[in-house]
């Protein structure tokens, strides 16, 4: 795996670039023989159960909004006992803030990441079946004016 703090589109774009220069098909990559796959399936159902799951989709993307409401709810629930969770946390040179705080901020970004891939995902299938769409459209208007 290559290192790069720019993020996962350059990484696709180096592991490309990585493929192109040994020879190898770009096709021929999990990560496109994947989206492929995903195609050929989305392509063997009819418009209007893609419509259903393209509206599925939406919802998914649009409904996973369970973790920014975690995120954003957990620190107001955590103020509102923050006398009590103070005294507890900081009882006789205790160390237990500190296990509270590494638990708390790995749960706040493993929550963030979930929610930003699972968003990701939704968009992806959502464009592939918008893709489909349009293109079965677009050929059924050219074979009515020919």
């Amino acid at each position: 795996m290559i290192f790069s703090l720019k993020g996962d589109s350059h990484k696709v774009f180096l592991r490309l670039k990585k493929t192109i220069h040994n020879g190898d098909m770009v096709r021929e990559t999990k990560e496109f023989k994947e989206i492929e796959e995903i195609q050929i399936l989305y392509q063997s159902l009819d418009s209007d159960t893609l419509k259903l799951i393209h509206y599925r989709m939406i919802k998914e993307y649009n409904g996973s909004g369970i973790i920014p409401i975690l995120v954003s709810s957990a620190p107001w629930l955590l103020l509102l006992f923050s006398k009590q969770l103070a005294t507890y946390l900081f009882k006789d040179g205790s160390w237990l803030w500190a296990g509270f705080c590494i638990v708390y901020l790995l749960t706040l970004g493993i929550s963030v990441l979930i929610h930003f891939r699972e968003k990701a995902w939704a968009a992806f299938h959502m464009e592939i079946i918008q893709d489909i769409l349009k293109d079965r459209k677009d050929e059924t208007q050219g074979h009515s004016t020919n």
